[in-house]
């Protein structure tokens, strides 16, 4: 298996020329995580001898599993709008580097929390707007411009939506797939959209990676 991993570092200079060092060997383990498992049942499988079907459906079963617990993060979602990775500023004009990936839905939508794990921050006062950030093991996940407005609650930041049913405080656990949220229009924004940063042990991940990884999971799952 090391070698496999070895060859998907090397592929990220391919993949992502234009990434801080760092990020371009996460995103890529990421993205090729379900393949490194495919790439041993494939290797094994040149050697009909050592390996049968058995071996390939116990591989396919823990590429399946890898994402099983994610959940999409938008609901009736329309386009991505922007992605990881540098572009123009939709303000200024200058090259800038995107530090998520921007996903449109129609405003009100709800925000649906991508991974179980404990709330970290929640605040208003960024350009990133009304926005929550979740722990999930060495995993944090930022969703930025929801609607609603930050409260101090028993001395606890709290996230309110009144209108979206939505009360979300810092240090709270979440499960994967709860509504957290609302697509909105605070903070720097020029239309309703959601924007979703990932971390993993604090580099930043391109979440489209992520969502490939996590469909192509739901591809195994349904031929078994």
């Amino acid at each position: 298996m090391n070698r496999h991993l070895q060859a998907a570092r090397q592929t990220v200079a391919q993949l992502f020329p234009s990434q801080p060092s760092r990020s371009k060997t996460v995103s890529a383990l990421i993205l090729l995580s379900t393949s490194c498992l495919l790439w041993g049942a494939a290797e094994l499988s040149s050697r009909p001898q050592q390996v049968g079907a058995r071996e390939t459906d116990q591989a396919n079963v823990a590429a399946a599993t890898l994402w099983s617990g994610a959940s999409f993060p938008v609901e009736n979602f329309q386009a991505y709008t922007s992605p990881f990775g540098y572009r123009s500023d939709p303000y200024g004009g200058n090259r800038r580097f995107h530090y998520g990936l921007d996903m449109a839905a129609p405003s009100g939508s709800y925000i649906r929390n991508w991974w179980s794990g404990r709330v970290v921050e929640v605040s208003d006062s960024s350009s990133c707007g009304t926005s929550v950030i979740v722990q999930s093991g060495e995993w944090r996940h930022i969703y930025c411009h929801m609607q609603g407005h930050v409260v101090n609650e028993g001395g606890r930041p709290t996230m309110v939506d009144t209108n979206g049913g939505i009360r979300i405080r810092e240090g709270q656990d979440i499960a994967s797939g709860a509504r957290i949220g609302r697509v909105g229009m605070t903070g720097r924004t020029t239309g309703p959209h959601l924007h979703w940063g990932l971390q993993y042990q604090s580099s930043w991940v391109d979440p489209a990676l992520v969502l490939q990884a996590m469909y192509d999971s739901q591809r195994i799952s349904s031929r078994q």
